[in-house]
């Protein structure tokens, strides 16, 4: 559990500083839960500067509660979180310090978007608040407010978040969190778990991820986990402390994020993925009459495969399909014998080669469509689909046919423009199993739009 805070202050002489204004919204990892927004009364001078900085006056301050009024709320709000802030230190001092005037030690643990954006981010022109989310797209409001400097800590730390495949924040957020053994919370795990989307990662006592799998119902899944009899599921439940997860918003980002990240991170008690994911390709071959003909082979047997495939019997039924849909001919060896084909149809009749010769030209320009349908390799293409929220939704990118990552955005002018596009992505290793994993769910499900994109 995260508490995203920003504070403004008065200015001043270090260690003299004031509390104006104080924004904390608690985070679960997915969305805000609660969350505390208020002006205080410093009690001291208002440092110029800051008044044309933030609008904040001591006009304003008069009848806000002072800092003493609000402790009680700040200590409930952040109780059992770790704080996030952009430039952590400083807002964690600034409030250490108003606590120790009231007598009081407060201790939280802490994370600092500048670091983890430095790390996460290496490209980045400026590390700056409001640069940094401008170059990502990030709309911001009341810049140099707290509630408005605090949603775009958020929205920045959710970015960082889907962008750390290594789970650098959760292992270190977890090791934060642990104090010995989490057998009583283990009971709780499944319950605070949602019904949706995405991949979930169980931990051991150290934080580490021992098993990690993407799903369409994330509560569902772990409770089946927990709940098998077999040898590894009862080692895997008893060295489970915590479950993590992120919402994905659909199946396409959940399979590819699973795949990624069991390669990269290789836990424990999950199923590695085979070096090589499919098997035969359907190839294309041009006859003596020039025309199209589609035929299944081993994938190493085929030099441009247009489609992958992991055994003969998928490669089949997805020829078979195409073969109806773009009313194409089985063979085309020659007129008669394609004519021949086309009694399998139901009207007894097809199109192109079945019927003329000269329809060549028309016939191939249906055997392109239908194997490019669901193809991936345009210059760049964007795959639409669901976010993860109302108003949100997903982009996968692909350049020359090769998986570049993926990302979330709210805004159209995100994806269209290229530059901040690029920037929002989180990278992926383009793979042709990569490729097949795209490309065989297109051709079993619907996603919102594929868009070709220009510079």
């Amino acid at each position: 559990m995260y508490a995203i805070l920003d504070i403004e202050t008065t200015g001043g002489k270090f260690n003299e500083e004031g509390i104006t204004e104080i924004a904390i919204h608690k985070f679960d990892g997915q969305k805000v839960i609660d969350k505390f927004i208020s002006l205080v009364n410093p009690e001291r001078e208002i440092q110029p500067f800051v008044v044309k900085l933030t609008g904040i006056n001591s006009k304003m301050l008069r009848t806000a509660p002072k800092f003493y009024e609000v402790a009680k709320r700040i200590i409930e709000i952040t109780e059992d979180t770790v704080i996030v802030a952009h430039n952590a230190q400083f807002d964690y001092r600034i409030l250490r310090t108003e606590f120790r005037r009231l007598g009081y030690n407060f201790e939280r643990k802490t994370l600092c978007t500048v670091d983890l954006s430095k790390l996460l981010l290496p490209d980045a022109d400026s590390y700056s608040l409001g640069k940094l989310v401008r170059s990502l797209g990030i709309p911001v409001s009341d810049r140099h407010r707290a509630n408005g400097d605090a949603l775009a800590t958020i929205k920045l730390f959710k970015l960082l978040l889907a962008k750390d495949s290594e789970k650098i924040i959760i292992k270190d957020t977890i090791r934060k969190e642990t104090q010995g053994e989490l057998s009583e919370k283990q009971l709780d795990i499944v319950r605070d778990l949602p019904n949706k989307t995405g991949v979930f990662y169980m931990h051991n006592k150290d934080g580490d991820i021992i098993h990690l799998s993407k799903t369409s119902d994330i509560k569902k899944k772990v409770n089946q986990i927990f709940t098998k009899t077999n040898d590894k599921s009862r080692k895997l439940a008893k060295d489970t402390k915590k479950v993590t997860f992120e919402l994905t918003g659909n199946e396409l980002v959940a399979i590819l994020k699973e795949y990624e990240e069991l390669l990269k991170l290789r836990p424990k008690y999950s199923v590695i993925p085979k070096k090589r994911m499919y098997s035969h390709a359907i190839c294309k071959s041009v006859n003596e009459n020039g025309y199209f003909s589609l035929d299944i082979k081993p994938y190493r047997e085929c030099k441009e495969p247009l489609g992958l495939f992991n055994g003969v019997f998928s490669a089949k039924n997805y020829l078979y399909k195409i073969t109806k849909e773009f009313e194409l001919c089985e063979k085309v060896n020659g007129i008669s014998e394609a004519r021949n084909n086309c009694s399998g149809y139901d009207d007894g009749n097809c199109k192109g080669a079945c019927i003329v010769k000269e329809d060549v030209e028309e016939y191939n320009k249906r055997v392109i469509a239908a194997t490019t349908k669901n193809s991936i390799n345009g210059n760049k293409v964007v795959v639409v689909d669901k976010g993860r929220e109302i108003g949100e939704q997903s982009a996968i990118l692909i350049k020359n046919g090769s998986l570049v990552g993926f990302g979330f955005y709210d805004l159209n002018y995100q994806i269209n423009n290229i530059h901040i596009l690029e920037s929002i992505i989180t990278p992926m290793n383009g793979t042709r199993d990569a490729n097949y994993l795209i490309e065989s769910y297109l051709r079993k499900k619907r996603v919102l739009k594929i868009v070709e994109i220009n510079d």
